[in-house]
C-alpha cells in the first residue's frame, strides 16, 4: 500500500498521467502523417465536431473569445484541418467543417487512444484501469467533458 501523500499530489498526478497520453498521442499522430497537430488543435477540432460549428461556438465550447478561437480556426484552415463555408442555415454566417484531412486526424486519434488505453491496461491489470475509470466517474461531476481548458488559465 503506497504511503499517503499531500493533497496537492493527486491533481499532479491526474495532469501527469493526461500529459503523458496527449504527449504519446501526438508524437504518434506525427509518425502518421499529422505533424502540425497540436493539443490546441485537437481541442478545436472536437469543438468544430463533426456537424461543424461557427468561430463563436468554438470560442465558447473552449472558453476563449470568437478572436482567439478565430485565429485557432485560420491556423487549422491554413493546415488542411478545417474548411468554412456559408452556413445553410444562415447566409450570413460562416460554418467551419473538418476536411478529410481532419477527419482522419480525429479516426486516427480515437485509434491511438485505444491502443494508449491498452498499454495502461496491461501496465495496471484490466480491472484495476477499469476501477480507476469508474473510480473518476464518480468523483467527477456529469457532463464535464469540458474543452475549456484555456479558460482555467485566464485565456
Amino acid at each position: 500500500m503506497a504511503e499517503d501523500t499531500s493533497g496537492f499530489e493527486l491533481p499532479l498526478l491526474l495532469f501527469a498521467g493526461f500529459r503523458t497520453i496527449i504527449d504519446r498521442l501526438h508524437a504518434e499522430l506525427a509518425r502518421q502523417g499529422h505533424p502540425d497537430v497540436r493539443p490546441a488543435y485537437g481541442f478545436a477540432m472536437q469543438a468544430i465536431g463533426r456537424g461543424g460549428a461557427t468561430a463563436s461556438e468554438v470560442g465558447r465550447r473552449l472558453g476563449v473569445s470568437k478572436q482567439a478561437a478565430g485565429k485557432t480556426v485560420d491556423r487549422l484552415e491554413v493546415l488542411g484541418y478545417v474548411e468554412r463555408v456559408d452556413d445553410p442555415a444562415d447566409a450570413r454566417r460562416k460554418l467551419v467543417r473538418l476536411t478529410s484531412h481532419g477527419i482522419d486526424a480525429l479516426d486516427r486519434s480515437a485509434a491511438i487512444f485505444e491502443e494508449l488505453r491498452a498499454e495502461w491496461a496491461k501496465a495496471l491489470g484490466v480491472e484495476r484501469l477499469r476501477a480507476l475509470e469508474v473510480d473518476l466517474r464518480t468523483v467527477v461531476p456529469p457532463g464535464l467533458f469540458r474543452l475549456d481548458v484555456a479558460g482555467w488559465f485566464g485565456s
